[in-house]
């Protein structure tokens, strides 16, 4: 265990802000959706991403501030203007809003939420099979491994 004034690797920073991790708002996420595409930007270039009508200048710079706020976002400053990069990858943040939706809908198991998904015809049967051919590769791996 590190002393409070002992200052936490990159690795273990990340792993609590992927603990701590919060859902996005959909206008956050519509923000966080256009950094991860264009990896690091100003507010002027993440808002030309957006479609008409696009949002004010002013929201995004909010928005965008508190994404910073919540830990999702930092920013490299360049005098009086801030160059916004995201903390938080989309594959952290798929997996981590995934296993809220798993858990909050599906009593945290995968099975019955692919199976409510199969059952309700929302997936189809070319999908089934890919996901079957995924599974026993994954089932090999991981017998390989044990």
């Amino acid at each position: 265990m590190k002393h409070p004034s002992q200052k936490a690797s990159d690795g273990e920073a990340n792993e609590q802000r992927i603990k701590n991790m919060r859902e996005l708002t959909r206008a956050e996420e519509q923000v966080m959706q256009v950094l991860w595409k264009i990896k690091k930007g100003f507010v002027k270039e993440i808002l030309e991403h957006f479609e008409d009508p696009k949002p004010a200048y002013n929201t995004v710079s909010t928005i965008v501030r508190i994404l910073q706020d919540k830990g999702f976002v930092t920013h490299k400053a360049y005098g009086r203007t801030h160059e916004y990069y995201p903390l938080t990858s989309k594959s952290e943040y798929s997996k981590s809003h995934l296993n809220t939706f798993v858990n909050d809908y599906f009593s945290n198991s995968f099975e019955k939420m692919v199976s409510f998904f199969a059952k309700e015809k929302s997936i189809s049967v070319k999908e089934m099979e890919e996901i079957m051919k995924i599974m026993e590769i994954e089932v090999k791996k991981q017998k390989t491994v044990k």
